[in-house]
């Protein structure tokens, strides 16, 4: 597996499994699941209900672990971690978007972005600091970041969801169907954000979908079926 400092690829996994339990019951997922991506890489990842892309999403995301296999997250292999240490690992590499934005209602939207920043001991000043000027490169500064989740607009949730997620400059960003509950318009505006993040930052993006039109925004396609990768390649109009 990689060591550290080997930054060429974001994620490396090898021969990875997952099995669910309920009872004497087992459901296999997933099947030797072998997968790099390049630092700067923008993977759509598609699948039909069950073909087991959202439990790799949790994998690759350190919200659950294999049964078997390898995985190297930014150079480091992260296999045998804690549960703990998984988690500081987390909050150090990975910024995570998702759906329903997942934004604390009781927070106001500064405070919410700043939240991964005191998670990871940063004083509050600072944290506040690095929140506003993030907002600002989403376009949300000044004002917006007293209001709170609901007077937002579910396009301005979801930039603010995608600040928070980046607010600790990790290498890599997860987004579990960033768009499904926007309209096309707002949806086009958030798709814009994560190409110009990858273009002009570099970041390295794992989108997770159902719609060929988010994937095709993409650079890569990964197609999983039964557990299996049945395409990785171009997202091309034949494979989307």
């Amino acid at each position: 597996m990689a060591a550290a400092g080997d930054c060429a690829a974001v994620i490396q996994a090898r021969g990875l499994d997952k099995s669910y339990r309920n009872g004497e019951v087992v459901t296999p997922v997933l099947h030797g699941i072998d997968l790099n991506v390049m630092r700067g890489d923008y993977l759509a990842l598609m699948g039909p209900s069950g073909s087991g892309k959202s439990t790799l999403m949790n994998l690759l995301g350190l919200l659950d672990r294999a049964d078997a296999g390898h995985y190297a997250l930014d150079g480091h292999d992260v296999t045998a971690l804690s549960a703990s240490q998984q988690a500081v690992a987390r909050n150090r590499s990975i910024g995570f978007v998702f759906q329903s934005f997942n934004l604390l209602k009781r927070m106001n939207v500064l405070e919410n972005v700043a939240l991964p920043l005191l998670y990871a001991g940063v004083s509050r000043h600072t944290a506040r600091q690095r929140a506003a000027t993030m907002l600002e490169q989403m376009g949300l500064g000044g004002p917006f970041g007293k209001r709170m989740p609901n007077q937002l607009s579910g396009g301005q949730q979801q930039r603010v969801a995608i600040a928070r997620a980046l607010v600790n400059q990790p290498p890599l960003l997860l987004a579990d169907e960033p768009t499904g509950n926007l309209d096309t318009r707002t949806a086009d505006e958030v798709l814009d954000v994560l190409a110009s993040l990858n273009r002009e930052r570099g970041l390295t993006i794992v989108v997770v979908t159902h719609e060929a039109n988010v994937a095709a925004r993409g650079k890569r396609l990964v197609r999983l079926k039964d557990g299996v990768i049945v395409y990785d390649g171009a997202p091309t109009a034949e494979h989307l």
